[in-house]
Order: structure tokens, then C-alpha cells, then sequence
């Protein structure tokens, strides 16, 4: 029971790791006009989330989660290497870093986790977010797929939080949005095999890319 109450506590958006800060691409795509109604709102956060999320970062925490279980830690290193090499723009990889440096310095002022947890994400030059999100969801005692599936929310939130501000869109109107895109969350494949795993979404990298050099915006990705 207690995990899943710090489940809801990292999913919360008062959970201080800057996840408010960031659009994912999705502020770019309000500028080139390619979202700007409910509809396409919908359509954004759940081509992103089949074509990216679902297919690759998702599946990268199950692998997270595994080598945290196993107390693998040069596994840890390996896909946090692996998961930084796959960020298409400067920009989404500075917000995975931001993000997994802001989570890792509040689990450091909080009480009762694993020092060895602490040290292996200490001795990463850049802990990403999937790496620290899935070292705190072990040492919580939160189970694996709970944790994918609270991360997906987390993201789709942010982007419904995104349109409302920046298309902008009403509350019920996104409330519709993640009503739908909930549905898909809680399908996903968490056990996508290997080879079936992949971030090649084109149109999002270059959207991301084009962002950096965006002349008016209000997030950081």
C-alpha cells in the first residue's frame, strides 16, 4: 500500500523535478501550426506515445527495472549510456539530464533509501530520468509495471498541461484528451521484445531540432 502512495507522490506535478519546464517537441509542433484543436492534440500525444514512448522508452525502464531488481550496476550504466544516445536534440537530451539530476538531488535530501542506490546514480556523469525514476520506484518497493505506467501518465499529463497553455485548449477538452490517451496507457506492451523496440519517429526529432531555434516560446524543450 505505502507504494503505491509514493507512486502517486512521483506523479504528482508537485513533485519538484522541473517536468512543467518541457513541451517535448510539442511546443514547436503548436508553431508550425501541426497542432491547434482537440483534435490534433489527441492525435500528437498518441502518435508520440505509440511511436516513441510505448516502443522504446517504456520498454527501456523494464530494462532499468531489471538490472535495479539484480543489482546490476554496470547494467544501470549501460543503458543510461544507451538511453542518452538515443535523445534526437540537445534539447530532449538536456531534459532528460535536468530531470534526472533535479530527482536525484531531492532523493538525496529524503530519508530511509538504499545508500548503494544512491552511490551507483552518484557515479553517473549524467543520470537520465528513466534511470533515476526506476532506481527510486525499486527502492520504494513499486512494482515494475506500476512504474512504466505511472510514467506514461506523467508525460501525457504534461502534454495536455502543454496544450492548455500554449494552443490554447479548455480543462474538459483535455480531460477528453487524456481520457482517450489513458485507454492506450493502460494497453501498452511493457514487455516489447528487443527487437521490436525503437524511437525512429522522424517528424518529433526534427519538430525537437527545430524548437532550439524557436523565436518566441515558454518551455525548455
Amino acid at each position: 500500500m505505502l507504494g503505491r502512495v509514493r507512486l502517486m507522490q512521483m506523479t504528482s506535478q508537485a513533485f519538484p523535478i522541473g517536468g512543467y519546464s518541457h513541451s517535448y517537441g510539442l511546443e514547436s509542433a503548436i508553431e508550425a501550426a501541426a497542432v491547434h484543436d482537440e483534435a490534433t492534440v489527441g492525435r500528437w500525444i498518441t502518435e508520440v506515445l505509440q511511436f516513441s514512448l510505448a516502443t522504446y522508452e517504456i520498454p527501456m525502464l523494464g530494462a532499468f527495472a531489471a538490472a535495479w531488481a539484480g543489482e546490476d550496476f554496470a547494467a544501470v550504466q549501460e543503458l543510461n549510456a544507451e538511453f542518452l544516445a538515443t535523445r534526437e536534440s540537445a534539447e530532449l537530451r538536456a531534459a532528460t539530464v535536468q530531470m534526472g539530476y533535479s530527482l536525484l538531488k531531492l532523493l538525496a535530501a529524503l530519508p530511509d533509501l538504499p545508500g548503494p542506490l544512491l552511490d551507483t546514480l552518484n557515479d553517473l556523469q549524467e543520470p537520465t530520468l528513466p534511470c533515476v525514476w526506476s532506481g527510486t520506484a525499486h527502492a520504494w518497493q513499486i512494482p515494475a509495471a506500476d512504474s512504466a505506467l505511472a510514467y506514461a501518465w506523467a508525460w501525457a499529463e504534461n502534454q495536455a498541461l502543454v496544450a492548455m497553455k500554449s494552443v490554447p485548449i479548455g480543462q474538459s477538452a483535455a480531460q477528453r484528451v487524456l481520457l482517450k490517451v489513458g485507454a492506450l496507457i493502460a494497453a501498452m506492451n511493457l514487455d516489447l521484445p528487443l527487437e521490436r523496440r525503437s524511437n525512429f519517429a522522424p517528424g518529433l526529432a526534427i519538430l525537437c531540432s527545430q524548437h532550439e531555434t524557436q523565436y518566441s516560446r515558454l518551455f525548455r524543450s
